[in-house]
């Protein structure tokens, strides 16, 4: 077993992410939340004196899966302990790193990893997987093969912008005709109060200032009014710029801004990983609110997202049945949680109880 925890990683680091990248490279299901600039910027400033344990799946010595994960002290809202992927406050997808080919015997090393581990409580919990993607058809076979107990907890249907087509065409085809002539209007009545622009980040030398200003801009709305701007806490304000530097830098960030007369009234950061693409926070000046700020960065980002050919794909990452973004992007992505049985003394136990509980709290809201 090949297992690291933070911050106990001294030795591992220096070669972790090198090793991490490859498997990357060869990943059957793309996630940028756990590439290893995303990764060990969020070890490094969001464990919050957390223990996350990087459990490595090997093969003959060549690294064929990687998963962050923690031990819960809560399952939902039953006390029961157990162990699940790690996903911080601004990790929107959990789908671990699984060499393509390697799908299922990753997951039969992690699984096995698991079950032999005495610090791992109850079952493993599986959060923000795709319910049509690698992991969840090797999870499933796995489980069938093993006769291991797995259960759905949740899933949702979120946007997803997936398309042949060309910008114009896919605006066409899937914006209502009202909202675009909308959209239209507000675009006519803000460029009369200056010059707007839309661009991406390319140079380098501007990133530092980018990063502040989305900063700045996200906390001066209601995200900073409520406390849940990047810049409430030095930690998460940290990790933005420390996972946007690491990214630049390995051509994986995706920066976007619209400015009016030079200064920027909405930013949208999103991460790539392969031909995929996430799309990470969004920030717009609410004092411009009348012109929509934030969907017409939207209608930027769609024409820079299917105008490049590099980007075959990208997940809002938003939450289900967001109003703007479902409105302009007609794809949808299933995001699904697993409860995954883990063998060994009293596991069964904390596997069947939480079913049962569940089943009946089912029962009770009429729903089966």
């Amino acid at each position: 077993m090949d297992m690291a925890s933070h911050p106990a990683m001294a030795n591992a680091r220096a070669h972790a992410p090198a090793r991490w990248a490859a498997l990357a490279d060869a990943a059957a299901e793309a996630n940028a939340f756990y590439m290893p600039e995303m990764l060990c910027a969020a070890l490094d400033h969001l464990a919050d004196g957390a223990t996350v344990r990087v459990l490595e799946a090997q093969r003959d010595g060549e690294l064929i899966g990687l998963m962050p994960v923690v031990v819960a002290a809560r399952h939902g809202r039953l006390p029961l302990r157990c162990v699940a992927n790690w996903m911080h406050d601004h990790c929107f997808f959990g789908a671990p790193l699984i060499r393509r080919g390697e799908e299922v015997a990753a997951w039969r090393e992690l699984l096995g990893q698991l079950d032999g581990a005495d610090w791992a409580p109850g079952f493993l919990h599986l959060r923000g997987l795709d319910a049509a993607g690698a992991n969840a058809a090797a999870l499933e076979a796995l489980c069938v093969e093993q006769r291991r107990g797995r259960r759905e907890v949740h899933r949702y249907d979120r946007a997803m912008l997936r398309s042949e087509l060309d910008a114009d065409a896919y605006w066409e085809t899937h914006v209502r005709a009202k909202k675009r002539k909308e959209l239209r209007r507000l675009q006519k009545r803000l460029a009369e109060l200056g010059t707007v622009e839309s661009r991406l980040l390319v140079d380098g030398a501007e990133l530092a200032a980018w990063c502040g200003e989305f900063l700045a801009l996200e906390a001066a709305g209601w995200k900073g009014a409520e406390g849940s701007a990047l810049a409430c806490r030095d930690e998460d304000a940290a990790f933005f710029r420390a996972a946007c530097a690491a990214a630049f830098e390995n051509r994986r960030l995706h920066f976007l801004r619209m400015d009016l007369d030079g200064r920027a009234i909405a930013m949208l950061v999103n991460f790539r990983h392969g031909e995929g693409a996430f799309s990470f926070k969004i920030a717009f000046d609410e004092a411009l609110g009348r012109f929509s700020p934030g969907v017409l960065i939207e209608i930027a980002n769609l024409q820079a997202v299917l105008g490049d050919p590099a980007i075959g794909w990208m997940d809002s990452c938003a939450a289900a049945d967001h109003p703007m973004i479902d409105s302009l992007w007609g794809e949808r992505r299933t995001i699904t949680q697993y409860r995954i049985a883990l063998r060994g003394a009293g596991r069964s136990v904390a596997f069947a109880l939480a079913n049962g509980v569940e089943a009946l709290g089912q029962r009770l809201k009429g729903q089966i």
